[in-house]
This record gives structure tokens, sequence and C-alpha cells, in this order.
């Protein structure tokens, strides 16, 4: 590969106590959490809008669960969706345009420095300290300095850039499909199918619909890939969630593969609504109303951490003396790397899980945390944990230990777990119960 020297001042345009890349559900509730608790925060935002997946990724409903009294509860109801809105398990889609604005307020509350369309671009280090990370813009290349940053990339893109260790996918290095969710608009409620995902068991014509979309596929009345069509309710009457797009071997941390897959998932709503118009009563007028701003993408990296999270510690609800989350729960959800469909011929159940301090505190890097979906896992445990429910509790507990750590002046390595459960208790957080 060629190179090119390259050599210029980069100016500082902010001194910060906690700087925060990403801020999708796991980065506002850091953000968020770390500012409540006193000290200076500074969230970078690649894109021109705050939240991510509940934002411009256009991720609904929001999965999983974790104990009561967390972030994540608020922002549920921020967001306008709560209890009374689920389907078993499984809630509505919320309101995308409503996100953009509440999640913006709920930053914007805590006096947070938000630095809107900046993409990391590199990491300044001290030895084997983070310091600060530089940042693009339309004013070039900034630096911007912290006394703790958080990786809420998603993509483990800082912890990357400073020379953390990373995982990505399973043993053959295989990823989920990333997909690119959208909305349909005039749906007849009285007749339309809704579909929560892969464990339902909803009938359509006689057989399960997910086994009709099945034989569909087969016949070529649907691309291979697009077998599993998710058809979720939202906040609003007469609408559906899609979450259907599929596009296989894509790494979202390659260049090389974001438009290509931006292409191919643009096209794929067309054929899905046109299938939906075509064989299923309620949506013979439905169109396409909204879609995401970017590809959704399930997995990529992953760091390696003072402690990996197991498939086992998921299926068998292990509780940990550090836990900063508390029953979490939702299936080991792998979408078919190399296909359609699940991954696993038997969805595997999780019981409500501890996830450990130390999944969060990466190996050989000080001065750094991490939050989200790219925190310290195998491929299995990863795809239940990865979902938004789970990431808000991860974000405000690590948010959380970032403030304690510029309190006490000391490194996250070094911080007590029991500093952050305590805090976490006194704000109401369920820590412990069985």
């Amino acid at each position: 590969m060629n190179s090119i020297s390259y050599s210029k001042s980069i100016p500082i345009i902010g001194n910060h106590d906690v700087v925060i890349a990403g801020s999708g559900p796991a980065g506002i509730c850091a953000a968020v959490a770390a500012a409540r608790e006193g000290v200076d925060v500074a969230l970078i935002e690649r894109y021109g809008v705050v939240g991510g997946n509940l934002s411009v990724g256009h991720v609904g409903p929001i999965l999983g669960m974790v104990s009561k009294g967390t972030m994540r509860d608020e922002v549920v109801s921020l967001l306008g969706v709560d209890k009374n809105d689920m389907i078993g398990e499984i809630g509505v889609a919320h309101d995308m345009e409503r996100a953009k604005r509440v999640l913006a307020d709920f930053v914007n509350m805590e006096n947070i420095t938000v630095y809107l369309q900046n993409t990391v671009s590199d990491v300044i280090m001290d030895g084997d300290t983070v310091k600060g990370l530089i940042i693009s813009g339309k004013e070039g290349l900034s630096a911007v300095m912290g006394k703790i940053v958080i990786d809420c990339t998603g993509d483990a893109d800082v912890a990357f850039l400073s020379g953390v260790p990373t995982e990505k996918g399973r043993e053959d290095g295989l990823m989920q499909p990333v997909t690119l969710e959208f909305t349909l608009t005039g749906i007849d409620e009285d007749k339309a199918i809704v579909c929560i995902g892969d464990v339902d068991e909803v009938q359509f014509n006689g057989k399960r619909f997910l086994d009709y979309c099945k034989e569909c596929a087969e016949n070529g009345e649907l691309p291979p890939a697009l077998a599993a069509v998710r058809l979720h309710r939202t906040s609003t009457p007469g609408e559906r969630q899609v979450n259907t797009t599929q596009l296989n071997r894509i790494d979202s941390t390659k260049t090389e593969d974001l438009f290509k897959a931006e292409v191919e998932l643009r096209n794929q709503i067309k054929i899905i609504t046109d299938f939906c118009k075509s064989h299923l009563p309620g949506y013979e007028n439905c169109k396409v109303s909204s879609s995401g701003t970017t590809i959704g993408v399930r997995e990529s990296r992953r760091i390696v951490g003072e402690y990996v999270m197991k498939v086992e510690d998921v299926a068998d609800g292990r509780r940990f003396q550090d836990a900063i989350v508390h029953k979490a729960e939702f299936i080991v959800d792998i979408h078919n790397p190399n296909g359609a469909g699940q991954a696993e011929a038997k969805i595997q159940y999780s019981k409500p899980y501890d996830i450990p301090y130390r999944a969060f505190v990466p190996l050989v890097v000080q001065g750094l945390l991490v939050a989200g979906r790219c925190i310290s896992g195998t491929h299995k445990a990863h795809a239940s944990y990865r979902v938004m429910s789970i990431c808000m509790a991860m974000g405000q507990a690590v948010g959380i230990a970032s403030a304690l750590c510029v309190k006490k002046n000391i490194l996250p390595r070094v911080l007590d777990a029991k500093e952050i459960q305590d805090v976490l208790i006194q704000k109401g957080v369920d820590l412990f119960s069985i």
C-alpha cells in the first residue's frame, strides 16, 4: 500500500472531563449519566442528529429487557412508548421524528458540549493512555481532550485506533448481516398481519407466517435472503416498521463495503414493498414513508476486555459480584451470517443475566471505557446483549464510572465496581434482586 507523510498542527478545541464518541443508545445515556454526576462532558457524533439507531438508524421496536430503574425507562418514556404498547414482551416501534427532537433535548438539558457532524479520525495517546480524540468536521481536523474517554461507536473505532485488541464475527470471521429498516404507511389495521420476529408463531393462510414467507422465497416470489418478513406495529396506527432487508458478508468497518450495502438494501426495500402489496391483505395500498439514513449493523468489532462475556453466562443467567448491568435479557439472536433466517437450528433463550464492570474495561489501553454492542464478549454472547435496551443500561453505568474516575483522579482499571453500584442503587436501579 502506498502512503504519504503528513504533518500539520491540529488545534485543541475542547478540554473536558469525559469525552464520549457516538451518541447512540449507549452514548446518550453515558453522556447524560456522567453530566448528572457534575463532570464536564463532550459528546461526538458523526451525523447531524443524536440517537444513533434510535433516530437516524431507524431501528424499532426497542428490544431487550434490563432491571427496573435504569435510564432505559427514562428514554422509553421520552419516546412515548411504554408497557401499554407491548405485544407480549415486544414493544411497538417509536416515532423516529419524535426521537430526533426529544433525544436532542435530553442531551441539551444537561449542558453537554456536543460536536455534531464530526467523525473520530484518530486517538491521542500518552504512552498506553488515551488522552483525547482527533475529530474531523467542516473546519478540518481538531483535537478534543478528555480525562476519560468512552467508546460508544458500536464499531469500537476508538478502541481499535488506540491499540485495544479486537475481534470480529464467529470462528470463520463472518458477521451477522446488515439491514436497512423502513416504515410502511397506508396499512389497513383490520386486515394487516403483524410479525414480531423469528420467535413469532402468528398464522397466515393456514400456516406459520414465516414459513409462508420461506415458501415464497423458495418459489422465487421473494429473494432467498428475504425469507423472514418481520412487520412491527408502530406508535402510529396504519404503519408497519419493516425489519427484512438483508445483505451478508458486509464489514461495516471497511469503506469499500458501505456503498455496496446501501445500494443493495435500498433496492430490496422496493422488492419487499411490492411483495407486501401483492401478497398480504391490508397492505394493498401501502407505501414507504421513511427509512434509515444509514445501514443497520448488528455486528462488527468487539473489544477484548478484562472479562469476556460468554454465551453460557447469558443462557445460565449468571450473576457477577462486579455487575453494573442487572437482569439483561434477550434471545441469542444470530441472524445467519451466510444465508437467510437464523444461524442456529434452535433459537437459544437467555435467563436474566448480569454484565460485569470488567467487560467494559479494555485490555492494554488505559483511560478508556467501552459501552454498547462492542463490549468484551464472544460472538454468541454478543447476539443477546447487542440490543438497545441493554445498551442504554450499559451507557448509564459506564457514564457513572467515568465521572467517578474523574472525581477520584484514577483510571478505569483501578475503579472499584462497588462504587458504581452504590451510585446506581442510589438512583433507584435494581442491581441485586433475584
